[in-house]
């Protein structure tokens, strides 16, 4: 079976996590991850091009089969939902121009995945990824864990076949 390329997104309009992970004959390992960040004195069309442009240039690097994003968390503020779905909208936007299947997933539904707990912190999180993924000190940035865990919950519902994943492509 071929070794299949999976690029997470946790994103975002001033800073947006991506992580590429392959997976093999049940054995991922990361290729990549790190942070876009995009600046915050910019203005929001400028900070959307660079999100955009980025991870289109990460996926020419990387070569991707599929993509996981993060679908939006509406928390306390309503405004930073408005925010994070603008950021969500760019990412599956270069996945598009690029031609691969996008796939949204939940964040309880990620923490499930990576934790065994929906509820789980961002810290709980990360340790998982790193153990996971082997990466003991190169992962600090909670974007890039939480874009690792998104390729991770994709991996795991990919193993559980296509049937399931048919209803949550986006």
């Amino acid at each position: 079976m071929r070794a299949r390329r999976i690029l997470g997104i946790d994103p975002g309009t001033l800073s947006a996590g991506y992580g590429v992970i392959e997976v093999s004959a049940g054995n991922m390992r990361a290729l990549t991850f790190g942070v876009i960040r995009a600046g915050s004195r910019r203005s929001l069309a400028e900070r959307l091009k660079t999100v955009f442009d980025s991870l289109v240039e990460v996926i020419h690097q990387v070569k991707p089969d599929e993509v996981a994003i993060e679908e939006v968390f509406v928390g306390k503020s309503m405004r930073s939902a408005i925010r994070s779905g603008e950021g969500r909208g760019v990412a599956i936007l270069a996945a598009a121009t690029q031609g691969l299947p996008v796939w949204g997933y939940p964040p309880t539904v990620i923490k499930r995945s990576v934790t065994g707990v929906g509820s789980a912190h961002k810290s709980q999180v990360m340790e998982m990824v790193k153990t996971i993924l082997g990466l003991k000190a190169t992962l600090t940035s909670e974007d890039a864990s939480d874009a690792l865990a998104c390729a991770i919950c994709h991996a795991h519902r990919r193993a559980l076949g296509d049937a399931v994943l048919s209803q949550e492509k986006q």
